[in-house]
């Protein structure tokens, strides 16, 4: 989240905005950010251009699936699906398209990551990449961007769990170093957001989003089997095993270890005394001398 440049006042103005969003829980950012664009109307553009929200699912009426919605595939209130390259609802004839080379590389993509997405992240769960110029790159086949989207819901099998769900945003930016050599720069979002609600624990929100990015200069090799959508998948998909580890790490280990610094087990308050005891002879002797 880095804001624009604009005016001292507004950009102070933004700044301030994106610093609150920051510290919003995943699953109160869209009331969060509906708030905030009340309160500060002339920042409404760039904080919806700026503030990572929760993924939607839309129907693709004409291809019978589900697709993935965000800004790479929206055309005013319109949005384009993957999988039929038509958008829902019917946008207007200067709506935006992929080229030809763009669209089969969105196509093929999408195959893959279906099959990606079953693996990883099973029932409840849909996928859509979405390939698109960008500026500065007279050609597409030199230098594009794609968007690869994961939204799993969390099934309510527990009793205690109220709601889940599960978001991943993958950007690339590709653009051509010399010969088969390209650069791909990729921006990683995810989104977790659990709230757990029973009569013991009463409501209990477990949400947040982490943002990484990784930069790599990779080959286009023909023998060895690599291309575009090798290299993006083999980035994504380490990004993926990286950022889980971190969250398992943050969420529940920190969590863990927080629980227990407010109220120890019997095994960890005896392991505590022990020490304490220990330090006390320490003291004791070392006044003795």
């Amino acid at each position: 989240l880095s804001p624009p440049k604009m005016a001292d006042e507004e950009s102070k103005k933004l700044t301030a905005a994106l610093n609150v969003m920051r510290r919003m829980a995943p699953s109160t950012i869209e009331n969060s950010l509906a708030g905030l664009c009340e309160l500060t109307p002339n920042l409404t553009d760039d904080l919806l251009n700026n503030v990572d929200q929760p993924l939607k699912v839309e129907m693709d009426e004409a291809a019978q699936k589900k697709f993935i919605t965000c800004d790479y595939n929206r055309d005013g209130d319109s949005f384009r699906s993957p999988w039929s390259n038509k958008y829902f609802p019917e946008a207007d004839s200067e709506a935006l398209y992929p080229s030809k080379y763009l669209r089969q590389l969105e196509v093929d993509a999408n195959a893959i990551f279906d099959v990606y997405r079953k693996l990883y992240f099973e029932g409840g769960s849909y996928s859509s990449v979405y390939f698109f110029s960008i500026e500065g790159s007279s050609d597409e086949k030199k230098g594009f961007g794609a968007c690869w989207l994961i939204h799993k819901d969390v099934d309510s099998t527990e009793e205690d769990l109220k709601k889940g769900w599960w978001d991943s945003t993958h950007v690339f930016q590709v653009s051509h170093v010399k010969g088969e050599t390209y650069e791909y720069k990729l921006t990683s979002t995810v989104m977790i957001s659990m709230v757990m609600e029973d009569s013991k624990l009463g409501s209990c929100d477990l949400s947040g989003s982490m943002n990484k990015q990784k930069s790599e200069t990779l080959t286009l090799s023909k023998t060895k089997g690599t291309n575009h959508l090798v290299n993006m998948g083999t980035m994504i998909e380490k990004m993926d095993d990286r950022i889980r580890a971190i969250i398992m790490e943050i969420y529940f280990s920190k969590t863990r270890q927080i629980v227990d610094g407010m109220r120890l087990t019997s095994g960890a308050r005896n392991r505590q005394m022990d020490k304490i005891a220990a330090s006390l002879k320490d003291a004791l002797k070392q006044s003795k001398k």
